[in-house]
């Protein structure tokens, strides 16, 4: 009788200490208040979005639409200027910025009281990075790809947004030295990828080199979880990103031998647990 192809987690997946914290807080908080709302969401997790609803944190697109008396601060983090507009209201603000985040903010602050002109790795769109570029004083940019200048700063220090791969920043951090570096005075780069995010991408790395089909987890929001999946798509396996156990294609699995599942750092267990059950259910024996 022939046996179903071995289903392997990957080391280090789903949920990181910042978004557990985050969670964690805002579930304390809902049991204070009758209403809260976030700005935007606490995650990128539709699952973990919907739980959140069921307790009455609802989503405020800005400042200026909040409607209850207590605000929280996703694990994203704010600029500042968000901050000064939340104590201009006189609203509660609770604070659940990831502690990562926390140091990229704190370190384009200190860059820019120092005089540097700072560049993000990052999607400028993320809201992780509008959070840093306040931080950063109106001295900041970020990208994906190499910034074009006229004339470089003198002095620049080069930042990663948490969730970016080791491997691009590396990329990006020598094409900036190479074009750059000539007519630069200072520069100074700092790995600011958080240690959770590193040990998924490794972990996800090694479970692709063994497997010969690869699932991710995550929502299609998430960044760290999109990173994923292009890391092991890099390595040739056949690999799929999904949300939810629903999403599996049947026919993925046909003449697998052994399958990795991997999770974004925003990926609650019971959503992991779900894939794995489905996998094990849908595989041909």
């Amino acid at each position: 009788m022939s046996k179903g192809p071995v289903i392997e987690k990957a080391a280090e997946l789903g949920f990181c200490l910042g978004v557990r914290r985050a969670i964690d807080t805002i579930e304390r908080t809902a049991q204070e208040v009758a209403a809260a709302e976030t700005l935007g969401p606490i995650v990128h997790n539709q699952q973990v979005t919907e739980r959140l609803a069921g307790l009455g944190i609802s989503i405020a697109p800005d400042v200026s639409a909040v409607q209850c008396d207590t605000v929280v601060v996703s694990s994203h983090g704010v600029s500042p200027q968000v901050v000064a507009e939340i104590e201009a209201r006189g609203l509660r603000m609770v604070d659940t910025t990831c502690p990562f985040v926390r140091r990229v903010q704190l370190a384009a602050r200190r860059l820019a009281d120092a005089g540097f002109s700072i560049v993000i790795y990052g999607d400028e769109a993320h809201p992780e990075i509008n959070g840093v570029l306040g931080w950063a004083q109106g001295k900041g940019i970020a990208a994906l790809e190499l910034p074009q200048f006229t004339r470089p700063p003198r002095r620049v220090g080069i930042l990663s947004q948490t969730t970016q791969s080791f491997p691009g920043f590396l990329r990006f951090v020598s094409e900036f030295s190479h074009a750059y570096l000539e007519d630069i005075l200072e520069l100074r780069v700092l790995n600011t990828i958080c240690d959770a995010t590193l040990k998924r991408q490794q972990a996800a790395l090694e479970l692709a080199r063994r497997a010969d089909l690869v699932i991710v987890v995550g929502s299609r929001h998430s960044a760290n979880t999109r990173r994923l999946a292009e890391l092991c798509t890099a390595t040739g396996v056949e690999t799929h990103h999904i949300e939810r156990a629903e999403d599996i294609d049947p026919s993925w699995l046909i003449g697998r031998h052994h399958i990795g599942v991997t999770a974004g750092a925003s990926t609650p267990d019971e959503v992991i647990d779900q894939v794995i059950a489905t996998l094990k259910e849908t595989s041909p024996q």
